[in-house]
């Protein structure tokens, strides 16, 4: 994870309902999607709470865009995205 505050940034909802509704896994496959591209010192990953928002999730946000409700496939493609925004 980068730490730079210019970077692109992925912020993970870390609420308990999200994370028990998935963003355990996503926050495992965005690391390791991240380094897999050589993208980890490139866009921060952040945890935060997605503001009473956990019934609709698992949440994240991706470089600022709308909350995204995500799911393994809506993920894959979001990330997809990131490797030419990041390079």
């Amino acid at each position: 994870m980068t730490s730079d505050k210019d970077s692109p940034e992925i912020v993970v909802c870390l609420g308990s309902s999200c994370f028990a509704r998935g963003n355990a896994q996503n926050l495992s496959a965005i690391e390791a999607f991240l380094s897999n591209h050589g993208l980890a010192d490139a866009i921060r990953v952040t945890g935060r709470l997605c503001k009473d928002e956990c019934k609709l999730g698992p949440n994240l946000t991706i470089c600022g865009d709308e909350r995204h409700e995500v799911n393994t496939a809506r993920l894959r493609a979001a990330l997809q995205g990131l490797i030419s925004e990041a390079r």
